[in-house]
């Protein structure tokens, strides 16, 4: 069976020379955040395990409606571990995003996970909610998931900062992205995201990416963050979280409401 692959928006983005954009879905885990998304123009959305209450059966839930888009569906693990990053996958994601990578051994580990042989050793399964329920010819689907599928290397800890270039450069990681709060908590100088030491860092960070042909990541919650961090080099934009999102919203109209 001839193997079909749903667009990657990151890496289809990307190669037009465009930021892609995203969002972080950690709330609102509901059956039409999909379409929602859709519709809001998004290219990916962050499907988050770690600091969220949602589970392995919500985030298979999520994963099919997200089907139904063009949006790529990357899922934010708990942690490294590979049975958090294989069964995501088989699941129907498109990538994970892996939190606090401090070596680079650490990262080989998830490529490992994330990708099957020769890049990894992530087992194979065949014909379930990754393949749409469709047997594929192993060998064809294996190198297709391998160029498609994508891992977003979080950098939150000054151990990742000493081995930057050496996680930067391995084969398989394909973009840096700053966890900015628990970054700047590691280097003592937590929530200071305007301070220069920690802007310089960014800078840093977007460097090491470009050096080494890969993209950097990041997620602002405002546009004035969002112009700035663009500004220093970061080219994959996730727009903050659904409940920040929507209780800004919310307060904000609120507020005119009551003046009115």
């Amino acid at each position: 069976m001839e193997v079909s692959m749903k667009s990657n928006l990151i890496r289809q983005r990307l190669a037009e020379g465009k930021i892609p954009v995203g969002h972080m879905i950690m709330e609102f885990g509901t059956r039409g955040i999909a379409k929602t998304l859709e519709a809001s123009g998004v290219d990916f959305a962050l499907l988050d395990m770690e600091h969220s209450g949602l589970g392995f059966t919500n985030i298979c839930d999520l994963l099919a409606w997200f089907k139904s888009t063009p949006v790529t569906p990357i899922v934010r693990v708990p942690c490294a571990d590979y049975h958090f990053i294989a069964r995501v996958m088989d699941a129907g994601a498109q990538g994970v995003m892996v939190p606090n990578v401090k070596s680079s051994e650490q990262a080989r580990q998830v490529i490992a996970a994330l990708r099957f042989m020769p890049d990894g050793n992530r087992g194979l399964g065949l014909g379930g909610a990754q393949n749409d329920y469709v047997r594929p010819e192993p060998m064809e689907y294996m190198s297709a998931a391998n160029e498609s599928n994508i891992f977003l290397c979080q950098i939150e800890s000054t151990e990742a900062l000493n081995e930057l270039d050496a996680i930067a450069s391995l084969p398989g990681v394909d973009n840096l992205w700053v966890g900015h709060y628990d970054l700047s908590q590691s280097m003592g100088i937590v929530g200071q995201l305007e301070n220069p030491v920690f802007v310089d860092t960014l800078q840093r960070v977007a460097d090491a990416a470009k050096r080494h042909g890969k993209s950097a990541g990041i997620q602002p919650s405002t546009l004035e963050q969002a112009r700035d961090w663009i500004g220093v080099g970061f080219n994959v934009i996730s727009y903050n979280v659904d409940y920040g999102v929507y209780s800004t919203a919310l307060k904000t109209h609120t507020e005119a409401i009551r003046k009115l």
